[in-house]
């Protein structure tokens, strides 16, 4: 029996030597936690999820806005980013893909995300109606225009190779689609005094015929033309201009009539919410529109939704004597119905019905 007690003590005094020494490292590691913090514990991600085409703006864009968060909050932001073609993009994060922040070639692309349940605030009450960015659709083609291209009608030429991406992945594709039609229906407009739709049907067609592919983004539509492809290519101003910074030969053609292209970005709600990182993307997105990310997107060939920087740079760009907006073709309802959808014109000019 005393045999069993003075076992059982030193269990007792061993377990308690144990515990003793347990809770002195617990004490040391509590004690030299702060010392030993960096800046990385204060860190918080941003996941974008973009159209290609911002890729370069962002760039230079990102580390300015990792400045800016870090004098204001004393956080580092760390970026993780997808950049795709702007229906593809849309089509992921309504699928699940949690990006923060959105930033998309158009208005329908936003309405995916939120249609599908992940963007549950009005994105369109934002300053500059949740636009971040504007450009035209003009026409590129190769040093010294070789083929003389003027306007639209010269797309319709026997021998002329067109390249525009494919509206069904593309955002910037559907923009050159509108660009096209709703320049048939000026055309119409101008020489019998209404707006003919089944005029501008044929107008499309007449371009569309001279198609040589149709890629997934505007990106890839422009890789094929320097690799070789075709002879024109339709496409936003500001990827034009990038490609001339950049040392890429092109003459831009200016069509007389042409549309407005307008870029929205938005938080992603139910992403931000469950990562909890909304105060930070909702700085970003102010910041996309501020004078110092407005003047980086000129430098990159965006037209500027900041009113004084506009007035800055109205000189870059020429303003074509027939720019209509999204609105001249009913709005972005109208258009996805009108043209998009299963039976709608755009279909039906693949279809050669």
């Amino acid at each position: 029996m005393n045999i069993n007690r003075r076992a059982s003590r030193r269990i007792a005094v061993l377990l308690l030597a144990v515990l003793l020494i347990i809770t002195a490292g617990c004490g040391k590691e509590e004690t030299k936690q702060p010392a030993e913090s960096t800046a990385q514990d204060g860190d918080v991600t941003l996941v974008i999820g973009a159209y290609s085409v911002v890729k370069d703006a962002f760039s230079e864009i990102l580390p300015q806005f990792q400045a800016y968060w870090k004098e204001q909050t004393g956080q580092k932001v760390v970026f993780q980013e997808s950049y795709e073609a702007s229906g593809t993009q849309a089509r992921a994060i309504a699928g699940g893909f949690e990006a923060d922040v959105a930033i998309l070639a158009m208005e329908g692309d936003l309405d995916k995300i939120s249609n599908a349940g992940f963007i549950t605030h009005d994105w369109k009450s934002q300053p500059n109606k949740g636009l971040i960015t504007k450009s035209i659709v003009v026409l590129g083609t190769r040093e010294g225009n070789p083929k003389g291209i003027k306007d639209w009608d010269d797309l319709t030429r026997k021998g002329v190779k067109v390249l525009y991406p494919n509206p069904k992945t593309s955002g910037g594709a559907q923009w050159d689609i509108n660009a096209i039609y709703g320049a048939g229906l000026k055309k119409s407009e101008e020489e019998t005094g209404t707006k003919d739709p089944a005029f501008a049907k044929k107008y499309l067609e007449s371009i569309h015929k001279n198609v040589e592919s149709l890629d997934k983004s505007g990106r890839a539509s422009m890789a094929a033309f320097e690799y070789g492809v075709g002879d024109v290519i339709v496409t936003y101003e500001n990827e034009l201009l990038g490609r001339i910074m950049n040392g890429v030969k092109y003459d831009i053609v200016v069509p007389k009539n042409t549309i407005l292209i307008e870029n929205p970005a938005a938080v992603v709600d139910k992403n931000v919410d469950k990562h909890g990182s909304r105060k930070v993307a909702e700085a970003f997105i102010s910041y996309l529109q501020s004078e110092e990310a407005q003047r980086t997107f000129v430098k990159y060939g965006f037209r500027s939704v900041d009113d004084k920087v506009a007035e800055e740079s109205k000189d870059k760009y020429v303003v074509p004597e027939g720019l209509f907006d999204i609105s001249y073709l009913g709005g972005w309802k109208e258009v996805r119905q009108n043209l998009y959808s299963k039976k709608g014109i755009w279909y039906q000019v693949l279809a050669g019905i």
